[in-house]
């Protein structure tokens, strides 16, 4: 098969099935994952998929949402390193706001013994890994929860961090860049992370590089109303120094 067929035989399946994964095109077509990356740049140039970690979606997708499961399996070794070196900004005895998110999650778990904290959170994975944790004070906001991501939405959600006043916000994006601020697929959701980010002293972005450039349907925000990103050295150094020239300080973990 030549490749502008193979080309055209992929953008059949993203469209049938939404998502189309780098491993399973080679095996489908018996090639090497590299030449797929090539026929997906070349889609993604010509503005008919648009690339995401380990694959590509349709263009136009951009209230595509991966479900939990997939979320904490993608990137789980960069997560754990952002996870680690976010540990650095948790603030002695005070009080954190812990967004819905899977790398936030890692944060969550990763929590020392010791660690003596008051933790807000609308995420019931995040409640989850806090609540038998002996030193925390954990604070659960309620809501309606939106069975793909476990987080608590809508009124409830937005009165409840209209009410409070944390030293740090750890926060999530489903995308990031100096172009399109940050973005999820989810309006509900983004209106909680506007809320949180308005309800914190320090704002830390936690995101894998991968969601670098993405842009999401729901846009909550601008890279200057973050503090601290923490991503891993997947992120370039011309890309970070671009970011920070947006606001917000760059740790690759």
């Amino acid at each position: 098969m030549y490749g502008p067929e193979r080309q055209q035989e992929i953008l059949r399946l993203a469209r049938e099935g939404g998502r189309v994964d780098v491993l399973s095109l080679a095996a489908e077509f018996q090639v090497t994952a590299e030449t797929i990356r090539r026929d997906l740049k070349a889609l993604d140039r010509a503005g008919l998929l648009r690339r995401v970690h380990g694959g590509a979606i349709p263009a136009g997708s951009l209230d595509f949402e991966p479900d939990l499961a997939e979320r904490e399996t993608t990137a789980a070794d960069e997560k754990d390193r952002i996870a680690r070196a976010a540990l650095a900004e948790l603030p002695a005895d005070g009080t954190v706001i812990l967004d819905a998110g899977s790398t936030v999650a890692r944060l969550a778990a990763a929590l020392p013994l010791g660690a003596e904290l008051t933790a807000v959170t609308h995420s019931l994975p995040t409640a989850a890994r806090l609540a038998d944790h002996p030193g925390i004070q954990l604070h659960l906001v309620g809501g309606r929860v939106r069975h793909r991501t476990r987080a608590a939405v809508d009124a409830w959600s937005l009165r409840a961090y209209g009410e409070i006043r944390a030293d740090v916000l750890f926060l999530a994006a489903n995308g990031f860049s100096a172009a399109h601020g940050l973005t999820t697929p989810d309006l509900a959701e983004a209106a909680v992370k506007r809320a949180a980010v308005a309800a914190a002293r320090r704002v830390v972005l936690l995101a894998d590089s991968a969601k670098h450039g993405q842009e999401h349907f729901a846009r909550f925000g601008d890279l200057a109303d973050v503090d601290l990103l923490i991503t891993d050295t997947g992120l370039s150094p011309a890309d970070a120094a671009a970011i920070e020239k947006a606001g917000p300080e760059v740790v690759r973990a």
